[in-house]
């Protein structure tokens, strides 16, 4: 009967401290990679909201947001590059490099915009398929490789386009045909008559696309296991070469995708175009979260950082500054994302210990 009564009464549990749970609610929010993105982006917003009239209209909000998407849209594969340990510095050089691949084909092959895409998208493919082979094979530091690409593509950039059509430039890409088609897919605007361009579309998507596949699925798990500790990674059975050299294709594929959309919208391609904007990506990462030692951050906060960061571009001359005090700004945020990031680091890494 004792046995009975202590199988029918109800286990009591003390109750739950509700402070205790607050507190947890806190210190989770706390750890998350991108909120200090998220608090920088607010501050910044208002403040060019206060010192610019136009700034947070709808006409001056499609402004930032089309330079945010363009630096976005690459902030995304760099991100989940550098949360595997990785950095890909000849990033911004490729989308100059495609765009020419691109307007190449379609001027001096007359060949069909649509195809000639594939075909810049799978040049895309085969050289980040190339940087991540070097790096896995060689065991090379990534920048140095990728530096090694970047001056490269820069010096082929110049010196094909200039043989090829006695200038820097690759002009009438519209002339193609399937160019009209193409134009409304990858930089048609939206929004009339605002014009919002389809950019921020395509921005929006892939941070949806790259948060799904870093936090749902096995190939995140492997990124930040292979950005964490490659050697541990290894020891348990993740395929550390394979998803290395993913990232590296992932990045230069997309890069590839935003020197098509750059070619389309402006009709005609430069040989320097997108060089320098490496750094603004990788800045973009590591505003939003991500360590430069890898093996943490988000997604998310890499398009924070990005939105961040194309506010500031316009957001300063909006306000009547000298254009110049944008370098001094980004090089301030890039600092304090550091510090903040860091700081956020060692808090989640105390929290999981107890």
């Amino acid at each position: 009967m004792g046995a009975a009564d202590a199988k029918a009464a109800p286990s009591q549990k003390p109750p739950a401290d509700e402070r205790l749970a607050g507190a947890g609610l806190v210190a989770r929010v706390l750890q998350r990679p991108e909120i200090g993105a998220l608090a920088g982006a607010i501050a910044v917003f208002v403040l060019f909201t206060s010192t610019a009239s136009t700034f947070a209209s709808p006409d001056g909000a499609a402004v930032w947001l089309d330079v945010a998407a363009n630096f976005g849209i690459m902030a995304v594969p760099v991100a989940l590059l550098m949360i595997g340990g990785e950095f890909d510095l000849s990033a911004g050089v490729m989308v100059g490099s495609t765009g020419l691949v691109l307007g190449l084909l379609v001027t001096e092959l007359d060949m069909n915009i649509w195809p000639a895409i594939v075909l810049t998208l799978l040049f895309g493919a085969a050289i980040g398929l190339t940087n991540g082979v070097m790096v896995v094979w060689t065991g090379l530091p990534s920048f140095i490789v990728t530096l090694g690409t970047f001056f490269v593509l820069q010096g082929v950039n110049l010196g094909v386009t200039t043989v090829i059509t006695g200038t820097v430039r690759v002009a009438d890409i519209d002339l193609a045909g399937g160019f009209e088609s193409a134009s409304k897919l990858f930089a048609s605007t939206f929004g009339a008559p605002h014009n919002f361009t389809v950019a921020v579309i395509w921005w929006i998507a892939l941070t949806v696309l790259g948060t799904w596949l870093l936090t749902r699925t096995r190939f995140g798990n492997w990124t930040f296991a292979a950005g964490g500790n490659p050697v541990a990674a290894r020891s348990v059975g993740v395929p550390v070469a394979f998803t290395k050299i993913t990232l590296f294709v992932m990045t230069s594929t997309t890069a590839a995708l935003l020197g098509v959309m750059t070619a389309l919208s402006l009709r005609s391609v430069q040989a320097g175009q997108g060089i320098g904007n490496e750094f603004r990506y990788i800045i973009a990462a590591v505003v939003g979260g991500c360590l430069l030692t890898g093996g943490y951050g988000s997604v998310i906060g890499a398009s924070i950082g990005a939105l961040i960061m194309g506010m500031a571009e316009i957001g300063i001359p909006f306000s009547g500054w000298n254009s110049d005090w944008r370098f001094l700004f980004l090089g301030i945020i890039l600092v304090l994302a550091v510090l903040l990031n860091t700081s956020i680091r060692r808090r989640a890494e105390e929290a999981r210990r107890r």
